[in-house]
């Protein structure tokens, strides 16, 4: 009796903890989720198409202006510090007339020049600064040969030693070389300079001359004079490169005196002073800039 009492106490208390540890379990639940991610595929093929019905119009571009300036200030000052420099060639004609032959022949003479120069911008664009060297030859207008006909100056002249000379001949043609500065002003294409100039020129005259007292030798007397001058005139740009002009120029010659190292002598007069103007026009042209 007592052993089924014990037993039944026994299977009570199993049954009371086996509900015990029921109640005190958790269930885990697990959701799944199904995603289905659909990707679409594109395939490309060439096609041919024909363009004979098809017009393509070119690309056109618009002329912006620019009315902030200063954006463009630096590199237009790169520009004309590059380009300060111009340097060309020249030619021309031109007419001289020489007061001191005007008792001989009242001609003005007609000759040719070439020359070369630099130019440099001092004030851009308005004021540059020339300098040019040329060289003139200019043709004769009368020859005086006493062997021929009577001349304005035949006879017999004498040295400061009282040597006889006899002349002979004479004609003005002669080169003459030019150093000359200009000032230029440019407005638009036309371009007035005024400078200064210095020329270089040689004149002769030939006498027959004594030797051993007699007069049989020809000597050649020489008057070499460099003068001061100015010039005025106009220059025409008709091209980028190319430009005409028109220029006068004067100057004075002082004191003309015929040298030979074996005669003193002199047939103009003492402290004279004669005047020579020229009226040249050419073609000048642009070779460079630098």
């Amino acid at each position: 009796m007592f052993l089924r009492k014990i037993i039944l106490l026994l299977s009570i208390i199993l049954i009371h903890l086996s509900f015990a540890q029921k109640r005190k379990k958790v269930d885990t639940v697990y959701v799944y989720e199904k995603v289905i991610v659909y990707d679409t595929v594109y395939l490309e093929k060439p096609i041919k198409l024909s363009l004979k019905d098809i017009i393509i119009s070119q690309p056109k571009i618009n002329e912006i202006e620019i009315k902030n300036k200063s954006l463009l200030s630096e590199p237009v000052k790169e520009i004309t510090k590059r380009r300060i420099f111009e340097y060309g060639i020249e030619a021309g004609i031109g007419l001289k007339n020489s007061s001191w032959a005007k008792d001989i022949a009242n001609k003005s003479q007609l000759g040719e020049n070439l020359g070369i120069w630099i130019s440099k911008s001092i004030i851009k664009p308005q004021l540059s600064l020339m300098f040019s060297a040329n060289i003139y030859r200019w043709n004769s207008t009368f020859d005086l040969d006493a062997n021929k006909e009577e001349t304005y100056l035949d006879g017999f002249y004498f040295s400061k030693d009282a040597q006889p000379l006899l002349f002979q001949r004479f004609n003005n043609k002669h080169f003459e070389y030019v150093l000359q500065l200009k000032l230029y002003y440019e407005w638009k294409n036309i371009r007035p300079f005024a400078g200064i100039l210095a020329n270089h020129t040689t004149y002769k005259m030939q006498f027959l001359v004594p030797e051993n007292n007699v007069l049989n030798k020809l000597g050649d007397f020489k008057s070499t004079q460099t003068n001061i001058g100015f010039s005025v005139g106009l220059q025409y740009r008709i091209s980028k490169r190319f430009l005409v002009f028109a220029e006068y120029q004067q100057y004075e010659i002082k004191n003309i005196s015929l040298k030979n190292n074996d005669f003193d002598f002199e047939i103009f007069k003492t402290n004279n002073t004669f005047a020579e103007r020229k009226i040249n026009v050419g073609i000048s042209y642009i070779i460079s800039k630098l």
